[in-house]
């Protein structure tokens, strides 16, 4: 039996799943979104506890060697801050809850997963205050799951506190990226529209691998972007096609209706991954968004993984989720240390 884990604001549990491949096991979790919840249970049991992490005494918590968990990063986020101001600085505390579990269960490490912006805030500063009162000696970075071998480009930052010696970061794990074309390429065609996705039922596999239902028109759209190419494509080829808001935008993100590649990782996968007018989420080469099987692999996470909740609910957590192959690459460092320690 491996060293005990518990994985705080746990979602889905891309932590949880990349620490078990490392060998390490999961004692207990909290997730507040029913969803994720029964999607964390549907694969490791349950040990998790469906509810906000505030509602838990300090003495709820039991022994473990390794905290992990990655507070709600929306109010650090560039994309947050713009689109929520107060409501989402309400979450930026909550890595206040995080810790209090830590300095309650007093683990040998814990892992702090999150937006890079994170470590230039004063929340950050804070944190690290506190884990160097209680003897944690604290080693930050930032890292890029495409380093790791997931096909995406996603930069996160990671902090690892150690009361048993220096922590350190996990170097990357190939000098070739993945690509997209390793992840999705074997899959089908999908062939419905996720009828049978229903809500507190779990999917997974093909069950996942169903096409949105698109507009005509927006159909004519994908059909004039070559791979590599984005919403400004159709300005110089079907002006006509454009609609209001993009002609009366010259400018901005050229990742809006942009088409992956097959011979390159994936942008970050966000939680609208369906909607290529969201990000660069077309096909490689079909006229269509991604699927949620293909988001899921394209995250790192099994084939097999077993999913819960409606069509959104699941594309939610399968966005907010860490990539797995990423968290084995933490994992396996944390491991080294506790390896020393006991030598």
């Amino acid at each position: 039996m491996g060293y005990a884990l518990i994985d705080l604001f746990s979602g889905a549990g891309g932590l949880t799943q990349g620490f078990v491949a490392a060998g390490f096991t999961p004692v207990f979790a909290v997730e507040k979104d029913p969803d994720a919840a029964r999607t964390y249970r549907a694969n490791f049991g349950d040990h998790v506890h469906e509810g906000p992490i505030e509602s838990l005494q300090s003495d709820a918590f039991p022994a473990a060697r390794v905290i992990v968990g990655g507070p709600p990063c929306q109010g650090f986020s560039p994309l947050g801050k713009m689109n929520g101001g107060g409501a989402n600085a309400e979450l930026n505390g909550l890595w206040r809850e995080y810790f209090r579990v830590v300095q309650a269960v007093k683990p040998d490490v814990f892992v702090l997963e999150n937006v890079p912006p994170f470590l230039r805030s004063a929340e950050y500063a804070a944190l690290v205050g506190k884990a160097e009162a209680d003897e944690y000696e604290v080693t930050p970075g930032v890292v890029n799951a495409a380093e790791f071998g997931v096909a995406q480009r996603r930069r996160r930052a990671v902090v690892i506190g150690s009361r048993i010696g220096t922590p350190a970061l996990p170097e990357r794990t190939t000098s070739v990226v993945a690509t997209v074309g390793e992840a999705i390429r074997h899959l089908p065609s999908p062939s419905s529209y996720g009828e049978t996705l229903r809500p507190g039922t779990e999917s997974s596999g093909l069950d996942l691998h169903f096409r949105r239902r698109s507009h005509s028109r927006s159909i004519e759209r994908y059909r004039l972007i070559p791979p590599g190419g984005n919403r400004f494509t159709l300005k110089d080829k079907a002006p006509e096609l454009l609609p209001k808001c993009w002609r009366e935008k010259p400018t901005g993100s050229t990742d809006v209706l942009g088409r992956l590649r097959w011979e390159e990782p994936a942008l970050t996968i966000r939680t609208e991954f369906w909607k290529p007018e969201k990000g660069r989420y077309l096909h490689p080469s079909e006229h269509r968004g991604l699927t949620h099987l293909e988001a899921c692999l394209l995250q790192g996470f099994p084939e097999g993984y077993r999913w819960s909740g409606s069509k959104i609910s699941i594309a939610r957590q399968i966005g907010n989720a860490v990539p797995p192959p990423l968290a084995t690459a933490v994992a396996r460092e944390v491991l080294s240390l506790l390896e020393r320690c006991r030598q």
